[in-house]
């Protein structure tokens, strides 16, 4: 046995039974289940001031995933904010082991992530450029340098590495048990040996835990079940999208190369060979995941598996082994001294799930994180400030729960989960569309528009247009960090709306109903911005109590009483929770976006095509920007909008479902000698950078506030309003950041994303999102940079794939600064 396999195996039986501790009868907080995420969770509860809390664990603690774990840590992610987590729960380690007196067995070794060609070279620069802005230590190395550092490898093979200094290795049943005895140190509680039998809501709200030693009445309840999370869920009704997957990893007899070594050696990832690796003891550990996942017990994780291992199959790996034995050829002359299989819960879209459950009150989780000794301690960080301040210090939306909804079913969650886990070291280009677990929604336009050349995307589980080819057969594209062939393509839908009418399907924006005699009073406290009158639209930014960006949203009044709350719909199940949370009695609200399709119809010829297709007078005078009226346009009952996100003269009409289609055939048919075309989400972000709009996810988040994004713009400061007093606090303050938008001198390729932005060589901020604005011709982005670099005409530089190319801040929109087109 290996040594961090060896000790956790040992530690098991090492650990004192809780088994003859009495049940509490009552806690602020009950965790259910014991791996690295509960006692993490529980230890920053207990930390941060919440002492009256308590972790069931059925068995002993880690049993299920935690025990047989690879233990190998990093700090790289797909999402900047992970990774700062994942920086966090690393630096955490030394303070728990000190707090408990108990070892975690950490070893930091350093780190690299190993590039066998151009392509994942090129990934990899991004993801050093995240990390200059992000202040983690990350350089490129040669593969020379590689080879000395770890003289195991064959450099032929290598393009490039990045070096990280905080990577390295860890005991992980010895850091569970730190976790759990600092939470105790804290003034916690965990119970072994208590299974949960059920949880049962009362009318307060709180929870009754049933175990077989007693029951507890809790405040909160978090499901951090692992293995377990479906059946813990299955319990309240709630279904989560999660799925075990069997994972294998070896362990390698006595190497001489890694004995005689003077010091440890620094752990690795090979991205095309899908591998990790490091050192264990006078050995090596190697893990693989396969091109073709096994999901394990599909029907469900049964309660009786513990500290078990499953049947090892290397011929699943055997292709994955031949690649490795090549690029670190003693592993291959080695003997093999362990093979492990044991199974791992994945989530669709592999980040963690974690957070409030919409729909359910009192009820959190923390399930689907996979690399749990990388994210735990920054999971327990963030539940902890979650459930004790009401919302998280940094914006973790990639790891909130509401960003799935019903669309995600068991069935969904296993499917796309084994993708993921197949993907697990492959990069998703900014133009990549994954193939597993389509059409899992889609409208009455899907057929229609593919027929028409439509490139699908799918966002909140809905599909929907990204682009126009010339048919069905020409709608494709291959994966790249370069402009694409879709470009000349986006380029004309843009160029129908600038100068004709174009239509964009509308269903996957949010739409959220407001009713009731308290209605307008709690949209008035909600909101921040102002609230319109009946036949009106307003659009206002949402915040925390701290002052934090919640929503950017668009308020239609539909009646004195009723309104209609348009936004982000990958955000709608986050507002709906939000929305619920402390709604008043005399107000009705329902997350609607379902129940509303439509077409946005956009460019200087809409109206034109609008008087055609309806019997109201929608000329300048009669329909003004930002009226709204509940009509019939192509002879269907729609709600009739004045307003566009692509800054030309444009309106959006919302349909029922069951008429979208007669809608389509209406607006096609009136359109047809006015240059109609149907475009897609990428010209529309394509137009909206010429207007300096942000975007929701992207532009605005909870890591930034009303001021530093420029959305106080729209506030209304008279009234009393949810986040008031932070952001009044942060406008007397003046933001240290702000949003802008730049032109980037470039060609042949743009911004995805998170690309530093720098100063004299010095990050001053990062891309929250950019690509081509095709009318204005230019290469554009926005981003949040340092307050003094932000005026207009500021010169900076943008890195993007490891090149710095100029960039200058701009003081007003590239297209139309005034408004006029739009309010024409």
């Amino acid at each position: 046995m290996s040594d961090n396999f060896a000790q956790s195996t040992l530690n098991i039986h090492k650990e004192e039974s809780t088994g003859d501790k009495k049940l509490p009868s009552h806690a602020k907080a009950v965790i259910i289940g014991g791996g690295v995420v509960g006692c993490s969770i529980l230890f920053h509860l207990a930390k941060f001031g919440w002492k009256d809390v308590v972790l069931l664990e059925r068995d002993e603690l880690t049993s299920g995933s935690s025990w047989h774990a690879a233990g190998q840590i990093h700090t790289i992610s797909s999402d900047p904010n992970i990774s700062r987590l994942q920086s966090y729960t690393i630096d955490l380690y030394k303070e728990i082991e000190e707090t408990s007196g108990h070892s975690v067995g950490l070893h930091i070794t350093g780190g690299f992530y190993l590039a066998s060609n151009k392509t994942w070279y090129d990934y990899l620069k991004r993801e050093r450029s995240k990390a200059r802005y992000m202040g983690l230590n990350q350089e490129f190395i040669s593969p020379k340098e590689v080879a000395e550092r770890h003289p195991l490898i064959d450099p032929k093979h290598y393009y490039a590495a990045l070096w990280d200094d905080q990577d390295g290795d860890l005991d992980p049943s010895g850091a569970t048990y730190a976790f759990a005895k600092s939470a105790r140190v804290h003034g916690a509680q965990y119970f072994t040996h208590t299974p949960v039998a059920a949880t049962t809501q009362r009318a307060d709200g709180s929870w009754d835990v049933t175990t077989p030693r007693g029951v507890i009445n809790a405040e909160h309840i978090v499901n951090c079940g692992g293995l377990w999370a479906r059946e813990v869920g299955h319990m309240q009704g709630v279904n989560l999208p999660v799925q075990p997957m069997e994972h294998h990893y070896l362990i390698t007899d006595k190497i001489d190369a890694v004995a005689n070594h003077p010091t440890r050696l620094p752990a690795g990832i090979d991205y095309e060979a899908n591998i990790y690796f490091r050192q264990e003891r006078q050995g090596m550990l190697l893990g693989t995941y396969e091109p073709k996942g096994t999901p394990w017990k599909v029907g469900g994780t049964p309660w009786d598996f513990g500290h078990e291992l499953l049947q090892p199959d290397l011929d699943r790996i055997a292709d994955r082994l031949e690649m490795s034995f090549e690029r670190i050829p003693a592993i291959g002359e080695a003997g093999i001294k362990d093979m492990i299989n044991g199974p791992f819960t994945f989530g669709p879209d592999g980040n963690p799930m974690i957070g409030p459950v919409p729909g359910m009150k009192n009820y959190w989780c923390a399930v689907g994180v996979m690399a749990g000794f990388c994210q735990g301690g920054g999971v327990g960080l963030t539940m902890a400030e979650w459930m004790i301040d009401g919302e998280p210090s940094i914006d973790v939306w990639a790891m909130d729960v509401a960003r799935f909804g019903e669309f995600a079913t068991p069935d969904w969650g296993t499917v796309k989960s084994t993708e993921n886990y197949e993907r697990r070291f492959v990069m998703t280009f900014p133009n990549e569309t994954l193939p597993k677990g389509r059409m899992q929604k889609t409208t009455a336009l899907y057929d229609r528009l593919v027929a028409k050349g439509a490139r699908m995307g799918q966002g909140f589980g809905l599909e929907n247009a990204l682009w126009f080819a010339d048919g069905p057969e020409d709608a494709h594209e291959e994966p790249t960090f370069e402009r694409n062939r879709s470009h000349d393509y986006v380029a004309r839908e843009v160029k129908a709306v600038r100068e004709a009418v174009g239509g964009i399907e509308i269903a996957n924006f949010a739409k959220h109903e407001f009713k009731g005699a308290g209605a307008r009073a709690c949209l008035d406290r909600l909101l921040a911005g102002y609230v319109p009158k009946p036949g009106r639209l307003a659009l206002t930014p949402m915040l925390t109590p701290k002052g934090k960006l919640y929503g950017d949203l668009t308020v239609a009044c539909l009646g004195e009483e009723h309104f209609m709350l348009f936004g982000s719909g990958a955000m709608q199940e986050a507002h709906r929770r939000w929305f619920e949370k402390d709604l008043p009695e005399d107000v009705s609200y329902q997350n609607v976006s379902d129940d509303w399709h439509g077409i946005a119809l956009s460019g200087p010829k809409s109206r034109e095509l609008l008087q055609r297709i309806t019997r109201e007078d929608v000329s300048a005078e009669a329909f003004k920007f930002r009226d709204l009226r509940q009509t019939f346009v192509g002879g269907v009952p729609v709600i009739l909008n004045r307003i566009s996100f692509s800054g030309e003269l444009g309106y959006e009409i919302y349909c029922k479902p069951q008429y979208l289609l007669r809608l389509a055939e209406a607006v096609e048919d009136a359109g047809a000698d006015l240059g109609y075309r149907w475009y897609g989400a990428r010209a529309l972000m394509s137009m909206r950078l010429e207007k300096g709009w942000g975007v929701w996810t992207l532009d605005f988040r909870p890591d930034f506030d009303a001021v530093e994004s420029g959305m106080d713009a729209f506030i209304n400061w008279k009234k009393d309003f949810v986040g008031k007093a932070a952001a009044l606090k942060a406008r007397a303050a003046g933001a240290s950041r702000k949003l802008v938008t730049m032109t980037i001198g470039v060609d042949g390729i743009d911004v995805s994303g998170d690309e530093a932005i720098l100063k004299d060589g010095a990050a001053v901020g990062y891309i929250s999102s950019g690509g081509y604005a095709h009318h204005a011709q230019a290469s554009m982005a926005m981003g949040y940079v340092s307050a003094q670099h932000a005026a207009a005409g500021t010169r900076l530089q943008v890195e993007i794939l490891g090149e710095m190319y100029d960039a200058e801040v701009l003081g007003a929109p590239v297209y139309d600064a005034g408004g006029a087109k739009m309010r024409a």
